[in-house]
C-alpha cells in the first residue's frame, strides 16, 4: 500500500473559538484507495508556510514509500538535511501524516489503531477540561473571575468531570520567564480558593501556567497553590530549559507536568531523567505521531511517570490521543475542549461519545472517527493571525495583567 496522494485542510475555527484560531488536517491516499486523517498540531509559522512544509515533507520522504513503513519515514524526516535532532516544524508536519498513516493501516486491518500498538488496556478513558465562560458570562471578565471560574467548575463536576484545568497567572508573553506580580499570586490563590469551596474535593485541579516564570517565580506561585493540593503544576517555567524546571519540582509539594511543546522522544527523555517532571503532556500533532509517542510512553514507565495527551487542536488530534491512551499503561487523563467540543464534534460527526467524565474507547476501524471533509471546505482559515499568540508586552506589576483566552478567532 503505497502513498500517493495527499490534501491538506486549513479549517477556521468558530466562535468562541476554544483549541486555537485553526486546525490543519492531513488527509492521505494510498494506492487501493484507502484514506486516512491526521492533524499537524505545531503552528510556529504561518498556514501557508505551514502547507510547503507538510508538502515538501510528504513528497520528499513519504510519497511512494508502503504506508507501514513509519519507522523509516520517521527516520528521513527526523535526519533530514543532516540534522538528526528534534525540529517542531518538521516533525509537527510530520506528527499530522504519521497520525494518517496509522488510520489507514487501521482501516486495512479492519481493526482501531490501539488494536495494532498492542490492545486494550483502557475501555473508558478519564477525561479533563479547561474552565471555559458558560453562556452567560462575560468573555473578557471570566478570565479574572474566581466567581464566574467556581460556577463553570461546578457545572463541570455535575457534568462528571473529575479534572478541571485552569490558568489564572497570566499574562503569556514572549519575553521568557518572568516573576509573577503580587496581584497575580493572590488571584491564583482566589481561584484556586473558590473552586474548592464549590466542588470541595470532588474533582482535581490542574494549574496551568504556559511556562511564563522564572525559576524563583515559579517556586513563589507553587507554594502559594500548595494549600489547594492540585494534581499538577504545568510548565512552571519555559520549557526549553528543564533543569530550571527540575528546581521547581523539587521546591513545590505539587506534581510537575510538561510536554505539549516538546517534540519526540530525544526531548522527552532529559525531562525524565531531570526529574523536572513526572506528568508527560504531549500533543501527538506535535510529538512524533502515534508511534514515537507510544515509545515516550514507554521511557515514561521506566521512571514510573504517567502520561496525560494534550489537546488544545481539533478532533483528530483527540482521536489520535484516545488511540494512544487506549493501548498504554500509564495513562493518566487526556485533555478534551468541554465534552468534545461543538465544531470539534461536527467536524468528525460526533464519532467519538463522551460519559460523565470519561471518553468511550472507540471500536471502528483507524482512527474511529468519520471525517466531514464537506464542513472542512465550507470554514477555510483566510486570516494573518496564528493558531496562539503570546503577547510582546512584559508582566505588568501596577495594573492587573489579562488573558485572552487562548487566541479565539479574530472577530470580523
Amino acid at each position: 500500500m503505497k502513498l500517493t496522494d495527499l490534501e491538506i485542510f486549513v479549517v477556521g475555527n468558530k466562535l468562541p473559538g476554544w483549541g486555537g484560531r485553526y486546525f490543519i488536517f492531513i488527509k492521505l491516499t494510498v494506492e487501493n484507495g484507502i484514506v486516512g486523517y491526521g492533524e499537524v498540531y505545531a503552528a510556529a509559522v504561518g498556514p501557508d508556510a505551514m502547507c510547503a512544509v507538510i508538502r515538501d515533507v510528504f513528497e520528499r520522504h513519504m510519497l511512494g514509500e508502503n504506508v507501514e513503513n513509519i519507522e523509516m519515514m520517521f527516520r528521513r524526516v527526523y535526519s533530514s538535511g543532516f540534522t538528526q535532532r528534534p525540529d517542531p516544524t518538521t516533525i509537527g508536519a510530520f506528527s499530522g501524516m504519521e497520525i494518517a498513516c496509522w488510520d489507514i493501516l487501521g482501516k486495512a486491518h479492519e481493526r482501531p489503531v490501539y488494536a495494532l500498538l498492542g490492545g486494550l488496556m483502557n475501555e473508558r478513558i478519564r477525561s479533563y477540561t479547561y474552565l471555559y465562560p458558560m453562556e452567560h458570562h462575560d468573555i473578557t471578565a471570566f478570565w479574572s473571575s474566581p466567581k464566574m471560574a467556581a460556577e463553570s467548575a461546578k457545572a463541570a463536576v455535575d457534568q462528571g468531570f473529575t479534572a478541571i484545568k485552569l490558568d489564572p497567572a497570566g499574562p503569556y508573553t514572549s519575553r521568557g520567564g518572568h516573576m509573577p506580580s503580587m496581584v497575580d499570586i493572590a488571584q491564583s490563590v482566589a481561584f484556586c480558593k473558590a473552586i474548592r469551596e464549590v466542588i470541595g474535593d470532588k474533582a482535581d485541579l490542574l494549574f496551568g501556567t504556559h511556562g511564563q516564570f522564572s525559576t524563583a517565580g515559579a517556586i513563589r506561585l507553587g507554594q502559594a497553590l500548595e494549600t489547594y493540593s492540585p494534581l499538577w503544576f504545568e510548565e512552571p517555567v519555559p520549557p526549553d530549559n528543564i533543569y530550571e524546571m527540575a528546581k521547581v519540582a523539587s521546591a513545590v509539594r505539587i506534581p510537575v507536568a510538561t510536554g505539549e511543546r516538546l517534540t519526540t522522544k530525544a526531548e522527552f527523555a532529559p525531562v525524565l531523567r531531570s526529574g523536572a517532571a513526572t506528568i508527560l503532556q504531549p500533543a501527538l500533532g506535535r510529538s512524533g505521531g502515534i508511534l514515537e509517542t507510544k515509545k515516550i510512553a514507554a521511557i515514561a514507565e521506566v521512571y514510573n511517570a504517567q502520561v496525560a495527551p494534550h489537546l488544545y487542536a481539533g478532533p483528530v488530534e483527540w482521536a489520535a490521543n484516545i488511540q494512544l491512551a487506549a493501548n498504554i499503561p500509564n495513562l493518566l487523563m487526556v485533555e478534551t475542549i468541554q465534552t468534545g467540543g461543538v465544531f470539534h464534534l461536527d467536524l468528525i460527526k460526533h464519532t467519538i461519545k463522551w460519559d460523565n467524565g470519561y471518553i468511550v474507547t472507540p471500536t471502528s476501524p483507524g482512527l474511529g472517527i468519520e471525517f466531514d471533509e464537506d464542513l472542512a471546505r465550507a470554514n477555510p482559515w483566510n486570516e494573518d493571525g496564528l493558531h496562539l499568540e503570546m503577547q510582546d508586552a512584559p508582566c505588568r506589576y501596577d495594573a492587573p495583567n489579562w488573558f485572552a483566552g487562548g487566541a479565539p478567532p479574530l472577530e470580523k
